[in-house]
């Protein structure tokens, strides 16, 4: 009888820590989602870089992992020192494992979107090619942490057109070099007015014109006044949408602008 009474007793105990924990990973997973989607990407760098299923895969384990352990753990029979050190011991293999995805995450975060030839590149921080941060213009040397920065290129030299052939084929372009970094201006604004596309024939064949129609409202500007320069990106080529005004990027578009 005495056996019997407590098993049910024990396992609610058990699923109350459980509980408990769940709810607390969840308080964190809250906060880190803020800093991630918020601050290193910002909309739409979160669906154009695969930061929303980085932050998932991240906060899925995370979160899954804890609640599930201390379930299995949990035993008020065992001595108060022996039970405060298994929790402290989840405790600290959570916080290795966030710890550690959220460095992922931080070092595929979007630190670049690049003008590069005829397209935009955005380059992640464990694609720019950190040994030429020193050689980049004063303003560009620190990378971002509150979204990518909006940067023009410059054509190689006559000298360093050969390497810049040779880094391209090893999957290094211009626009994840600092050297070639240069900052938005002018410049930058006429070649994308020479290389952008007009909007209108781009929409004709897209399948999904409600994500078309809620990326040009977003700039605030009628169809006839956006341009088109397509865009690379880790997980989805999208389209940059530039004013034919000025020149500068204004929105975004889930469209392949090539």
């Amino acid at each position: 009888m005495t056996t019997a009474s407590k098993a049910p007793f024990e396992w609610q105990r058990r699923t109350r820590a459980s509980a408990v924990h769940l709810l607390s990973c969840l308080g964190i997973a809250a906060l880190v989602a803020m800093l991630v989607l918020l601050l290193w990407y910002p909309w739409p760098y979160r669906i154009i870089s695969g930061g929303d299923n980085l932050l998932l895969l991240v906060m899925g384990v995370d979160i899954v992992m804890g609640p599930l352990i201390t379930l299995a753990i949990f035993d008020i029979r065992k001595p108060m020192r022996e039970l405060t050190r298994d929790l402290a011991i989840i405790v600290v293999l959570q916080l290795a494992a966030l710890g550690y995805g959220l460095h992922t995450v931080y070092l595929a975060r979007p630190v670049v979107l690049a003008l590069e030839g005829e397209r935009f590149r955005l380059t992640t921080a464990n694609d720019v090619v950190a040994e030429e941060l020193p050689q980049a213009e004063d303003s560009l040397r620190a990378l971002p942490l509150d979204g990518p920065r909006l940067v023009d290129t410059a054509e190689p030299t006559a000298e360093q057109r050969g390497d810049a052939v040779i880094q391209a084929l090893s999957g290094t372009d211009i626009g994840s070099r600092p050297l070639f970094w240069r900052p938005w201006g002018d410049e930058g604004r006429q070649r994308a007015l020479k290389v952008a596309k007009p909007l209108t024939p781009l929409i004709a064949r897209v399948k999904e014109r409600a994500a078309m129609d809620e990326a040009i409202a977003r700039t605030g500007r009628p169809i006839e006044q956006l341009l088109a320069v397509p865009m690379i990106a880790r997980s989805n080529d999208w389209s940059v949408l530039i004013d034919k005004n000025t020149g500068d990027p204004v929105g975004f578009a889930p469209i392949d602008g090539f």
